[in-house]
């Protein structure tokens, strides 16, 4: 009789371990069925049948364990629970060991909405950019273009109210343009160097460098430009929707003052006077 307790220790269990092992055995139940009830894993529930809590986590740990376990086979949680703080003694608390955590390299490659919207995203930025820098279109500046815009179909200002333009003063100075209407306006220098070109807005002025070397005026709407010589008026460079090209230079502009001199065609050398362009020396 004695022989066969030492060869069953689970006949009269002495552990908590073989408490619960007995109990579970007694209802025919498999540990990985306490397993399933308790979500407890495997391996612990087999280190609690063992007694061997150095295993576990923690003595939190080991005691809620066992606690689950009793409650899954029908033993008495509390008693099991205080016989294995007797057990555990002054086993010092383990603090219970960081959380792994599983990571899928998958997770962090971008869903395929993602990487469509960031490449659509990309394309307008660079659309954008090119726009900006290739073009005017956002900068509110003149088209880039050599020949004057079209002839508007307009009919002329009505001047012949208007008062005579005071007389510039005879000495040089600074001229200014400025736009009476929306106007297209283009300024160059004696060796053809572009010094302005725009289509100006109502209200806007221009001051032409007074160190520019015989500055020109090109145009289609001389009518909507005011000529001004140190602030005062001088006659306009032309009365009506006309391709006029004059020379806009304090010198040329007082002499225009004093002779009271009207548009003339052009005359350049081996070039045909075009329909309706003005030249003015």
């Amino acid at each position: 009789m004695e022989g066969d307790n030492a060869e069953n220790p689970t006949l009269f269990p002495a552990t908590v371990g073989e408490k619960l092992r007995a109990a579970r055995e007694a209802q025919k139940l498999e540990l990985s069925e306490i397993a399933s009830r308790t979500r407890i894993p495997l391996r612990h529930l087999e280190a609690i049948e063992q007694s061997n809590f150095a295993s576990l986590p923690s003595v939190t740990y080991a005691m809620g364990f066992a606690k689950s376990y009793a409650r899954a086979v029908g033993a008495d949680e509390v008693a099991i629970a205080r016989e294995l703080r007797v057990e555990l003694g002054d086993r010092p608390e383990r603090p219970p060991p960081p959380p792994s955590y599983d990571f899928d390299e998958r997770s962090r490659v971008p869903s395929r909405g993602i990487a469509l919207a960031g490449a659509i995203v990309a394309v307008l930025v660079l659309i954008g950019v090119g726009l900006w820098y290739g073009t005017n279109l956002f900068r509110g500046g003149a088209p880039a273009f050599d020949s004057a815009p079209p002839v508007e179909n307009v009919a002329t200002v009505d001047t012949g109210n208007a008062a005579e333009p005071a007389p510039a003063p005879v000495s040089g100075g600074q001229v200014t343009l400025v736009a009476l209407d929306t106007v297209w306006l283009r300024v160059t220098d004696a060796s053809g160097n572009r010094l302005f070109e725009k289509e100006m807005a109502t209200g806007e002025r221009y001051d032409v460098p007074q160190d520019a070397d015989r500055p020109r005026v090109r145009t289609g709407r001389p009518d909507r430009i005011q000529v001004l010589l140190n602030g005062s008026n001088v006659p306009p460079l032309g009365t009506g929707v006309e391709t006029v090209e004059a020379e806009v230079s304090a010198a040329a502009l007082q002499a225009r003052g004093q002779s009271g001199a009207s548009p003339t065609p052009p005359a350049a050398a081996g070039e045909a006077p075009a329909g309706n362009s003005v030249a003015i020396p």
